[in-house]
């Protein structure tokens, strides 16, 4: 009898105990998969699930998550581990060994993309995995301080880069009916920005453990980016009707383009072969490589200016800290009201923004200070958004559908290359508050006044001939 009932006791007691174990697993388990469920449900609203940009939002933010895991990794054995003065030098010598290379590189990332038009996915799997295998070289290399530190540096960028104009081609052949380009690239944007958010302060506690860790946490990450890179829509590699674009302004090359157009001479279009897509895509794309420029003079200059003048009493790493966050907020704002503006002009919405980063930054290069400081960060990372946006608009309504992709290609190269000469300058100056933000203005300054006209006169001529831009 009491082995019976023992037997009875313990047959009652397995299964209550393992529906204790499977409650206690489900509650510890249901706040990842309730975000997980939260975040596929958001990035595949509206449509953007079935046309496949669901997976190309998820993709672009493991992206800015591996991304930031490197920055973090490098910025701290580059220039936070030493003295300013060496740390100038040895990011000095890390811009001259990465960024001189990755300018002349990047220019012919647009053509070589043109050339492979059915291997996007691919590419952007090549991309991914590349950055995951450099990203363990890197892991040696941030302990050793060898020189293999620059070259899988520089792999990295121009990967990055490489990914960066291979998504800005992709977008256009995922876009949901209920969606125009500028609000499917505004969500894409900001699913960057959120993991880049989310992944910074894990990235730092991973450092606190030890340089190579954050980089173990790219390399699963960028490996996770690399299958579901492979996981998009067959439709991304279709390059069905789609021809090369050419970025030109002047008129000549329209009229020439319209009189082979019109020709019936084969040999003679054959001959233009490249596209033109007029003076407001250019000149957008002149004033958007202004605030870009500025966007790397910047994030250099004050790199080491707040080491030696930090803001407001605050140590280098917080008034760094505050910039960066005060940037990032003005980017992630201007996102989110760029995809609700559905403004005719875009021309106009360009003006207007570079407009305001000028005035902002006359105004701190007048009264230099914290406040300054902070304020041209939000205000530049608002309008490089708006402005961005705004870019996406007019190829939206001005390039044909047949050469969009390559316009985007092409035109994303140009603003990377605009922050390496503005990284490059904001490393030759000295460390003058006053001066820098002078500098800051005259960049601005140089983008508007240069384009302004142009544009205005766009927004008076274009704004008729297409309604959907936003």
């Amino acid at each position: 009898m009491t082995a019976a009932r023992s037997s009875s006791y313990r047959g009652g007691r397995g299964p209550v105990l393992s529906r204790a174990v499977r409650r206690v697993g489900r509650a510890l388990h249901l706040p990842f998969t309730g975000t997980a469920r939260g975040i596929r449900k958001a990035t595949h609203a509206h449509g953007a699930g079935e046309s496949g940009l669901g997976k190309l939002i998820e993709l672009h933010a493991v992206n800015g998550a591996g991304d930031v895991m490197i920055t973090i990794a490098l910025a701290s054995t580059v220039f936070f581990s030493v003295p300013t003065d060496e740390a100038r030098g040895r990011v000095a010598l890390y811009l001259a060994i990465t960024m001189a290379p990755f300018t002349l590189l990047a220019p012919v990332i647009g053509p070589l993309l043109d050339r492979l038009p059915h291997g996007r996915r691919y590419a952007m799997a090549a991309a991914m995995l590349a950055r995951a295998l450099l990203a363990l070289l890197l892991s040696e290399a941030v302990i050793t301080g060898s020189l293999e530190l620059y070259p899988a540096a520089l792999g990295v960028l121009v990967a990055s880069k490489a990914y960066g104009v291979v998504r800005s081609a992709v977008v256009p052949r995922l876009l949901p009916r209920a969606f125009s380009l500028v609000k499917a690239n505004s969500r894409v944007t900001l699913g960057g920005l959120l993991a880049t958010g989310i992944a910074a302060p894990i990235g730092a506690g991973l450092q606190a453990l030890g340089p190579r860790w954050p980089l173990y946490g790219a390399f699963v990450i960028f490996m996770a980016g690399m299958f579901l890179s492979l996981s998009l829509p067959p439709k991304v590699d279709s390059a069905k009707g789609e021809h090369k674009a050419l970025l030109a302004a002047d008129e000549e090359h329209l009229h020439l383009h319209a009189r082979a157009e019109a020709a019936s001479d084969t040999y003679k279009k054959r001959r233009l072969g490249l596209r033109t897509v007029g003076p407001a895509v250019t000149h957008a794309l002149a004033a958007n490589a202004a605030l870009r420029c500025l966007s790397g003079f910047l994030i250099f200059f004050l790199a080491f200016l707040l080491r030696e003048e930090p803001l407001g009493g605050q140590s280098a790493a917080v008034s760094l800290g505050i910039v960066g966050v005060a940037a990032g907020t003005g980017n992630a704002l201007g996102t989110a009201v760029g995809a609700g503006l559905r403004s005719r002009a875009p021309e106009i919405i360009i003006v207007t923004v570079v407009g305001i980063v000028l005035g902002v930054a006359i105004t701190a290069a007048v009264f230099f200070g914290a406040v300054g400081v902070a304020c041209l960060g939000a205000v530049a990372g608002f309008a490089q958004a708006m402005s961005k946006l705004s870019l996406d608009a007019l190829i939206q309504r001005d390039v044909p559908e047949e050469v969009r992709t390559s316009a985007f290609a092409r035109s994303e190269t140009i603003l990377q290359v605009a922050w390496v000469v503005g990284g490059g300058i904001g490393m030759a100056l000295p460390l003058n508050g006053a001066l820098g933000f002078s500098v800051a203005a005259a960049i601005v300054a140089t983008g508007w006044l240069s384009t302004t006209r142009s544009l205005l006169s766009a927004a008076r001529h274009g704004s008729n001939r297409r309604p959907r831009v936003a």
